[in-house]
């Protein structure tokens, strides 16, 4: 299936023109048909793209953000990482408002030294956030944001213009930027994606980075903690059928340090009728330390030169109080600890770092390990936590993998290696693009336009263990009304419910089970809350019926795949036993002396208390006998009372009525979130087509001029007059775009580049034509010389082709011929300034005419050579014989011979002169 490509008609038209132009100059060698069915064939292959489709994977970091794309094209890898308007493959996870501009990712890193306070970084960190937790964060990693607290005690960050922005509505920027890399990278649109989380993320911030996906218009196929992508990418090209493993991932990124203890192993499967082994992995433990990463270490760096500068400078001076300082800082301090990755002693410069003074200083690794002394211990512990909890040896690990760009640092690894007791960790993945290339497996996995062939099943778990609790009127507080819901590290996603006896309208509360582990931030456990309404007025409706048992209420959960745990429904069970009038019944059997002896009838019928059941009981050997002429009868004996027990299903009505930051953004909140980012996104294509205009029409210029005043073939095209007005309208272009021109709109661009078009297009036209029309001459002479020899060779390869035709041909070619010199000799006495009489558009198309009738004529099949059938002679009036066409002697007895028919010709002769009939036909049976 393929889908048709509209190209611009001037864009045809010169591809037509291109592709008769290499016919042209082919054609010498390559005559006939196969060239012109080739030529056809290429021609198609252009317009005819194979429809694809592509879902995506980002992982969205503290500081970073890259993009994998899962794409199905011929001759290419199906998971690629996408590169960003620089072609790096990771971007910078920020957005900036700039003078009423939007700016994203690589062009928002391109003015954060200069205005720190309108770069919004570390978003990641801030969603579902209370507002206290995130001002700590803030003012501990010196970031300038001017943050408001919203109507739900999260954080809104508030830009120059004081438009307040929610972190899910700058999140669904940087989220939609990410698409938009994909969708450029794989060529089709990308609506799908899978996004990676940190372990510890808590309801609250899982939520609101769906949320954030939503606003992006971004379909959300699940989220996918950081972990299970790494392993994906580690497992998928492994056989696990000889020996199961233990692997522990170790992370440290900017922000965050975690290790995950994952199983390996495989299981065998039915597969097209065939025992197949299918490799998995389950998530059997993971921890965390979410305020470790890389940004500690640059933290400690930044604070030393920041002293080593007050120091300097002295009089009271303290450039923490410079965000501007601070930010350049912040930036050089990256690439020192880059450096010292790799080196033993890394310098520092920063130009105009403080009121006009240049910072340079330089620091040595041994130094910059002892600033942090206290960061590796502490690095340890997700580790030995891990082990500690699996009541796993350091022996009984098979590898470390290390992800994450802090584990680069050499002291680090160093502290690993020595508590694992190995030479080396494992470093098989790559520790920036592993979750990102094992989350678009998932993401694959998930899709329905997608599938590979390599096969890893996942079984994840949650990182929290969940508790129910129900509150409400005259509900007693037991085990009944608290209850663990989710156990830490049950597989996702699962679907639970719990039953509860109770008459009244009652509320749930969803929690953390353990109140020592909780999300960053958070200081409550109780994360979610429902109203459940609708059993009081079931109760009253119900109470005077004979209820068999207490009201019961059923409760269903679900875990969903992306680790978000919901109340989804809920209903009343009602059970009543009532007695009611059944018919009553016997069955009877008469004329027992016909029935065979050893056939017997239990004929007591009796009551059942089960719901809608009347049983008559009957030998298992009842029979009727062979010679029984009676049939049994059934005998209306009135009614009787039954016990009948009916179920009564209400459903309930479940509100969720969740404050504080774990409440959802309002379906009002979001509207209007949305039309503010549909709005953005306008005024960023509007920028865009206005950079771009802007920078057609001052290239237009400088071309332009460069060519009028330095190409000597332009002056055979233009007069001086007319060159030196073409100038001065471009200098006055040129004048306006340097000072009116800097705050003009698109359309503003767009009109001035038309009206210097419309003086220069008819120049440049000629200026064309100089070197077009000779090619297009000496390629329509050449054709039409070749056509003469064509024409006559048909002559002899072909003297089949109609007269008329071929003088019909050789009329035109002598007609093209003869319109061709006339018109040269016309141009080569016209001005050079002025249209020209004769174009090369015009040479082509009077090729394309005739070559058109040409292969016409060419098509003229040889006509098949006439059969001439043999003739038939008959026997003439006096007697004689065709004896070429006489039939074979009938030996036959003639009263064995069928009876002529006597109006038929006598068409054969016996030898003894006389003549037979033709024998009758008859139909085929």
């Amino acid at each position: 299936m393929g889908v048709l490509l509209l190209l611009p008609e001037n864009a045809i038209i010169s591809l037509l023109r291109n592709l008769e132009l290499l016919e042209l100059q082919l054609r010498s060698t390559m005559r006939g048909s196969l060239f012109k069915l080739g030529l056809f064939l290429s021609v198609l292959s252009l317009f005819s793209i194979p429809s694809q489709s592509a879902v995506s994977s980002i992982d969205l970091g503290s500081e970073w953000l890259k993009v994998a794309v899962v794409n199905l094209k011929p001759g290419q890898s199906p998971i690629s990482i996408a590169i960003n308007e620089m072609s790096k493959r990771k971007s910078s996870a920020l957005v900036a408002f700039q003078s009423g501009t939007r700016l994203l990712g690589e062009e928002a890193a391109g003015i954060v030294a200069r205005y720190p306070s309108k770069v919004y970084s570390n978003l990641r960190e801030m969603v579902g956030k209370p507002f206290k937790h995130v001002k700590n964060f803030v003012d501990s990693m010196y970031l300038p944001f001017d943050i408001v607290e919203d109507y739900r005690g999260a954080v809104g960050i508030k830009t120059d213009d004081g438009t307040i922005y929610s972190v899910e509505e700058l999140l669904a920027m940087i989220l939609s930027y990410g698409m938009n890399l994909a969708e450029i990278h794989s060529k089709v649109p990308v609506k799908d994606a899978v996004i990676s989380v940190p372990p510890y993320f808590g309801q609250a911030e899982r939520r609101g980075l769906l949320q954030a996906a939503q606003l992006a218009g971004i379909n959300a196929l699940s989220l996918i903690n950081e972990h299970s992508g790494a392993a994906l990418q580690y497992g998928i090209d492994k056989d696990f059928s000889n020996g199961s493993r233990h692997v522990i991932f170790y992370d440290m990124g900017a922000g965050s340090t975690y290790a995950v203890l994952v199983y390996f192993s495989a299981y065998n499967a039915k597969e097209y009728g065939k025992t197949v082994s299918v490799n998995q992995f389950q998530v059997k433990d993971v921890r965390w330390d979410p305020d470790l990463g890389g940004q500690n270490m640059e933290s400690r760096l930044v604070e030393y030169f920041a002293d080593e500068f007050n120091k300097q400078v002295r009089n009271g001076v303290d450039v923490r109080n410079s965000p501007k300082a601070m930010a350049k800082l912040k930036k050089q301090v990256k690439r020192t600890k880059e450096i010292l990755s790799a080196n033993t002693m890394a310098p520092i410069s920063v130009e105009s770092f403080y009121d006009d003074r240049d910072f340079r200083s330089s620091i040595t690794r041994e130094k910059f390990e002892k600033l942090c002394n206290d960061l590796w211990d502490r690095a340890l512990a997700p580790m030995k936590e891990v082990l500690r909890h699996s009541n796993l040896t350091v022996d009984e690990i098979y590898a470390v993998e290390l992800i994450g760009g802090a584990t680069r640092v050499p002291k680090l690894q160093a502290k690993l290696q020595e508590f694992l007791g190995r030479n080396e960790p494992d470093k098989h993945l790559d520790a920036d693009e592993a979750i990102v290339l094992g989350s678009a497996l998932h993401a694959a996995n998930l899709s329905d336009g997608i599938k590979l062939n390599r096969k890893l099943g996942m079984v994840d778990g949650s990182s929290y263990g969940f508790l129910v609790e129900l509150d409400g009127l005259d509900l007693l507080k037991d085990d009944t009304t608290r209850q663990l819901l989710v156990p830490r590290m049950k597989k996702l996603p699962i679907k639970m419910f719990r039953s509860f006896i109770h008459n009244k309208d009652f509320e749930v509360s969803l929690a953390y089970e353990n109140e020592d582990l909780l999300p960053p931030g958070v200081t409550s456990p109780i994360f979610a809350q429902y109203s459940v309404s609708g059993v009081t007025d079931a109760s009253e409706k119900y109470s005077s019926r004979n209820l068999s048992s207490p009201i019961k209420t059923n409760l269903h959960f679900s875990l969903s795949r992306s680790g978000i745990i919901s109340l989804d429904q809920a209903a009343a069970v009602i059970e009543i036993s009532e007695w009611v009038e059944v018919p009553k019944k016997n069955l009877t059997v008469e004329n027992e002396t016909n029935t065979s002896p050893n056939i017997s009838v239990d004929a007591g019928a009796k009551n059942s208390s089960e719901e809608n059941t009347d049983n008559v009981h009957l030998n298992a050997n009842y029979a009727i006998a062979p010679n029984s002429t009676e049939e049994p009868s059934t005998s209306d004996l009135g009614t009787e009372k039954k016990l009948k027990k009916r179920t009564f299903r209400v459903k309930l009505k479940v509100v969720e009525k969740t404050v504080g930051t774990g409440m959802p953004l309002s379906k009002e909140v979001l509207a209007e979130a949305k039309g503010k980012l549909e709005s953005l996104v306008k005024r960023d294509a509007e920028r865009r087509r206005t950079a771009e205009l802007k920078n057609s029409l001052e290239a237009y210029i400088y071309a332009t001029k460069e060519k009028l005043e330095t190409s000597e073939e332009f002056q055979k095209v233009a007069s001086s007059d007319e060159r030196k007005a073409f100038i001065e309208k471009l200098d006055e272009a040129q004048d306006w775009l340097y000072t009116d021109g800097e705050d003009a709109t698109a359309t503003e661009f767009q009109e001035r580049l038309d009206l210097l078009k419309a003086i220069g297009d008819p120049i440049f036209f000629r200026y064309k034509e100089l070197s077009a029309r000779p090619a297009a001459m000496k390629l329509a002479q050449r054709y039409l010389d070749e056509q003469q020899q064509i024409v006559s060779d048909w002559e002899n390869d072909k003297p089949w082709l109609p007269k008329d035709k071929v003088d019909e041909v050789v009329n035109d070619v002598q007609k093209f011929k003869s319109w061709l010199d006339e018109k040269e000799a016309e141009q080569n006495q016209a001005s050079g300034f002025i249209t020209p009489v004769l174009t090369s558009e015009e040479v082509y198309g009077k090729v394309s005419s005739l070559e058109d009738k040409v292969v016409s004529i060419k098509k003229i099949s040889k006509p098949k050579p006439k059969i001439k059938k043999p003739i038939e002679k008959e026997t003439d009036s006096s007697g004689d014989e065709n004896k070429t066409n006489s039939a074979p002697e009938d030996k036959s007895s003639e009263d064995d011979k069928p009876a002529g028919d006597s109006d038929g010709p006598a068409n054969s002769a016996s030898t003894e002169g006389e003549v037979n009939p033709e024998p009758e036909s008859y139909d085929e049976l």
